[in-house]
């Protein structure tokens, strides 16, 4: 492989990688509630 290949074969595995961790990180920061656990307003 050229350097160049193994450049961008870097790049783009930090891209996705880096992806999923902030996706994870956001998730443990701010969970997303199940609809049956959202509270009741008046009237529902």
């Amino acid at each position: 492989m050229s350097t160049s290949a193994v450049v961008m074969m870097i790049v783009s595995i930090v891209i996705v990688w880096g992806g999923l961790v902030a996706a994870i990180v956001q998730l443990r920061r701010h969970p997303e509630r199940p609809e049956d656990e959202t509270p009741a307003g008046p009237g529902v």
